[in-house]
């Protein structure tokens, strides 16, 4: 597990990297800020840095850090009850962020990279990254996840700062590929 020190730390590169791309947070932003390692203690390698600004009924908007080569794991949004999944926007505000995303070849371009062309590679234990389309995001950039979608994302060399706009948000209902994974045991 990640130390509180360590977490502590992560939080200020964060805020750091926040800063420098022109993100100003309130003292509370700062303080409230989730430090994920997803239960894996290797939070330079597997985690994401969070601040969330609002997440209710209706929708959520986050601050998402990712330090150099950090990786977010793959996993989805499923629906549950009346709900169809959560339905995201990531919008690259400093850095470079490699995304992949499930798709159906049916829907795929001729110029889609596939697996074995990927720009970054997983941290290890590979079989549980099985997305395979990847789409290369730059400040200014987006893209929209549709609910229900397996995908992972990685920073560039660099890290990287991501706007979220969601529906909302349930990420004890999250459901990671890697079943070592515990999203909600490793976020403080």
């Amino acid at each position: 597990m990640t130390s509180e020190s360590e977490r502590e730390r992560a939080r200020e590169r964060a805020a750091e990297m926040l800063a420098d791309a022109g993100v100003v947070l309130t003292d509370e932003e700062r303080t409230e800020m989730e430090v994920v390692d997803y239960g894996l203690g290797d939070l330079e390698s597997v985690g994401t840095e969070i601040v969330v600004y609002v997440n209710d009924d209706r929708y959520c908007a986050k601050e998402l850090v990712l330090f150099p080569d950090q990786t977010c794991p793959e996993h989805r949004h499923p629906p549950f009850d009346d709900y169809p999944g959560k339905r995201e926007t990531f919008r690259c505000r400093a850095g470079e962020v490699f995304l992949y995303v499930e798709s159906d070849d049916a829907d795929e371009d001729d110029d889609a990279t596939r697996r074995e062309d990927w720009s970054v590679e997983p941290p290890g234990r590979e079989e549980f990254y099985t997305a395979e389309r990847e789409i290369h995001l730059e400040p200014g950039e987006q893209y929209t996840i549709p609910p229900d979608t397996r995908h992972w994302f990685k920073a560039g060399d660099d890290g990287a700062v991501i706007s979220e706009f969601s529906s909302p948000s349930y990420d004890e209902k999250d459901v990671f590929t890697d079943p070592k994974i515990d999203r909600m045991a490793g976020s403080y």
